[in-house]
């Protein structure tokens, strides 16, 4: 069975490779598929050119492949065409399984994010190609920028209210994945994956004085207040707004689910926020 890794350079991509390794798949089934296949040379797995936004070199990389595993874009507003050059290419090659990486309920949240990742799933349903949806919450790494920030300011300034994360490392994320690109009896179903903990953004600020050294108060801000503090910051109007949004995502729930099944997937309890943030960090 070969296994092919879109996004292969990423941080995600990387770590489902690493994950595939660990889980005994054999180097060479393993295909890397990567925009710029030099930053891909020391995967020690087998690498093709594979960029979301040429569908020619989509369908050459896709060629003879059993499984591919879709990495989501990083381009926001340009995934879903993005995507659909990877979904069209496997329908065409006739692959057994897709595997794509999505966000909690993508079909009925109303987060920020949520839209292209529906569109996704939407073009994967109408394509018939056997697939398994694995809809990621928050990735702890997210966070690095402001432990960065707090252990200057003393301050964690976010409009998230007492919204909940059941956030989880990326290696946790990367392991369910290649679990279920590797084992049967996935296809069909669609993974709603979290951390065993939702915390919320005051255990955030705990988390932080405690990896500082130093205390980290929560700021509540409105949304018009952390869009001004965006833009005084730097960050243009739209991806001011973009940010401020996702926070009031947050505050209203949008990801604050968690039932295990994430754990139940990789076999272990997932990473402890703390213990994310300090490896992330390191």
């Amino acid at each position: 069975m070969t296994i092919l890794v879109t996004g292969a350079t990423g941080n995600l991509g990387r770590l489902i490779i690493a994950g595939l390794l660990e889980r005994g798949a054999d180097p060479q089934s393993i295909v890397a598929g990567a925009r710029n296949t030099e930053k891909a040379a020391d995967l020690g797995v087998r690498v093709v050119h594979l960029d979301y936004s040429d569908p020619a070199s989509v369908a050459t990389a896709v060629e003879g492949i059993d499984t591919v595993v879709l990495v989501s874009g990083s381009e926001v507003g340009q995934r879903v065409a993005q995507h659909r050059a990877v979904i069209d290419a496997a329908k065409a090659a006739g692959v057994s399984k897709l595997v794509y990486t999505s966000v909690p309920k993508a079909t009925t949240s109303d987060l920020v994010l949520a839209p292209e990742h529906k569109a996704t799933e939407e073009l994967i349903a109408a394509a018939g190609v056997p697939a398994v949806i694995l809809r990621n919450n928050w990735y702890t790494e997210n966070y690095i920028a402001d432990l960065t920030r707090s252990a200057e300011t003393g301050v964690l300034a976010a409009g998230a209210g007492d919204g909940r994360v059941a956030s989880a490392s990326r290696r946790d994320f990367a392991d369910a994945a290649a679990a279920v690109a590797l084992e049967d009896g996935h296809i069909g179903k669609v993974y709603e994956l979290a951390g065993d903990v939702a915390w919320t953004y005051s255990d955030l600020a705990a988390t932080f004085s405690e990896l500082t050294g130093r205390e980290v108060s929560y700021v509540r801000l409105g949304f018009d207040d952390q869009v001004a503090a965006l833009r005084e910051a730097g960050l243009d109007e739209g991806t001011a707004g973009f940010v401020a949004a996702l926070d009031a995502g947050i505050k209203d729930g949008a990801l604050a689910d968690t039932d295990g099944t994430l754990s139940r997937l990789i076999g272990r309890p997932t990473t402890p926020l703390i213990e994310g943030l300090r490896a992330a960090s390191a």
